[in-house]
């Protein structure tokens, strides 16, 4: 009796973080095209500069990547950015020679800001009421 061996695909995982916004994006070597939750990237990020910001990680790339992308929290162009992010972390796991382009670009470094919580008796994180002598 053979056995037969089961073909699993093989990709790339990643995580990319901006604000709260979390992506996790997978790049499958050798297929084409870019999905993010599941529709076409064009659809997604309707803006031309949201969709440079999430892709330009791969704009000097010459190799062909299939994109897979589950990306929640945050807004538009937060996404856009942790995108960016975690597509930037699975380039540089999938060839250790890009990480350096990618750093001097600031791609592999997590932009950390975050909106700053609201403490009690105040409006607003600093906002105060109104001081009054009388």
């Amino acid at each position: 009796m053979k056995i037969t061996e089961k073909t699993t695909e093989r990709y790339i995982e990643a995580i990319g973080r901006r604000k709260t916004s979390v992506a996790r994006v997978r790049l499958s070597p050798g297929k084409s095209g870019a999905v993010i939750n599941g529709t076409p990237v064009g659809e997604y990020f309707r803006m031309p500069a949201l969709q440079h910001a999430a892709l330009s990680p791969l704009k000097d790339r010459t190799d062909s990547f299939g994109i897979s992308v589950l990306v929640s929290g945050g807004g538009i162009s937060s996404q856009a950015e942790a995108v960016r992010h975690g597509l930037a972390t699975a380039l540089s796991k999938h060839d250790p020679e890009a990480r350096k382009p990618l750093k001097k670009q600031g791609f592999l470094k997590r932009d950390s800001r975050m909106k700053e919580r609201r403490k009690f008796g105040l409006k607003k994180a600093r906002k105060a009421a109104q001081w009054a002598k009388r």
